[in-house]
């Protein structure tokens, strides 16, 4: 069986990606405080909001801030591979790590939404 030929990715390319990810994620940080001071202010100022509804709002906020992290990480390990293997087997192992971190967020969701649900039912 034949190798196949490498396809070797320029530096130039990685350089200007890791740039182009660094500024990104500066960008994404600042979008995030905005919205944590947002949520605070929101909180002080809302007596109506419950402690149910901040602590799924806060799960929501902190695994979209996970899921982003480690999108920016592989996006980052993939603008240094190498060549065509070493990116896919990259994008191979962040999704299988993602998909499982997705269902363990939804669990987490499904929880807490269960027990809105029962905090809001009517007592007997």
């Amino acid at each position: 069986m034949t190798d196949m030929p490498k396809m070797e990715i320029p530096d130039a390319l990685r350089q200007m990606a890791e740039k182009n990810i660094e500024q990104s994620r500066q960008a994404y940080s600042q979008l995030i405080e905005s919205m944590r001071q947002a949520q605070e202010m929101f909180s002080r100022s809302s007596g109506a909001m419950t402690e149910v509804a901040l602590e799924l709002q806060g799960k929501i906020i902190r695994f979209t801030d996970e899921n982003l992290e480690a999108s920016f990480r592989v996006a980052g390990d993939l603008a240094r591979a190498r060549d065509m293997k070493d990116y896919f087997e990259i994008q191979s192992r962040h999704a299988q790590l993602q998909m499982h971190n997705y269902a363990l967020q939804a669990q987490e969701l499904g929880r807490l939404l269960a027990e809105a649900a029962q905090k809001t039912q009517p007592k007997r």
